[in-house]
């Protein structure tokens, strides 16, 4: 194998989830960020449509409020749970930024749903793996109201658009580990 390959199969292996509570509040340039952004632009996508669409916070606590908030309002009172709030105010706290990433679909598109939502989550690991080559803890949050009607409506969606989670990003000082639970071998079917 050549240094490239070892270089990122390295990346790959060593991403890892963080949960923004173990992140320390150490703010990442807004450069990095924009980096990040443009690995995520590169993902590939049928017919160049590049659905991935992007809302960067600079401050995880914004996100949180708003968040929050958003819970507040669209929760009937036999169902709020003031702890899903706090957690929610709370979420990004820690985190340099945040990142609400949407799928949006283009007016007469022809690209299967599937796809564009593929082609979009291929963009939000671009940013995770480079965020990790850059030494950034990473999550991808998909909790809360991120795939509610309220949220889509609060970020102006249309219809067939699709909230495909929250990357919140920032600077861990523990890193943790990771395993794989089931051996390749059976997940791999080899047809001759």
């Amino acid at each position: 194998m050549n240094n490239t390959f070892n270089i990122i199969s390295s990346v790959i292996k060593n991403r890892r989830t963080t949960k923004p509570p173990e992140m320390n509040g150490e703010k990442i340039p807004d450069e990095q960020i924009n980096a990040l952004l443009e690995l995520a632009d590169w993902a590939p996508t049928h017919a160049n449509t590049e659905p991935w669409n992007f809302t960067v916070y600079t401050n995880g606590k914004t996100f949180g409020k708003q968040h929050a908030e958003l819970y507040a309002a669209s929760t009937a009172a036999e169902s709020y749970m003031q702890m899903t709030y706090e957690k929610l105010l709370h979420m990004g706290d820690k985190a340099s930024h945040v990142i609400v990433c949407t799928m949006q679909r283009k007016p007469l598109v022809r690209i299967p749903v599937l796809e564009e939502i593929a082609a979009t989550a291929c963009a939000m690991q671009n940013i995770l793996l480079g965020a990790t080559a850059l030494g950034i803890a990473s999550y991808w949050g998909s909790g809360g109201m991120v795939h509610s009607p309220a949220m889509k409506q609060f970020l102006n969606l249309d219809t067939h658009d699709v909230v495909m989670g929250v990357l919140y990003l920032g600077y861990s000082d523990t890193k943790p580990t990771g395993k794989r639970n089931i051996p390749l071998s059976d997940k791999v079917t080899w047809v001759r």
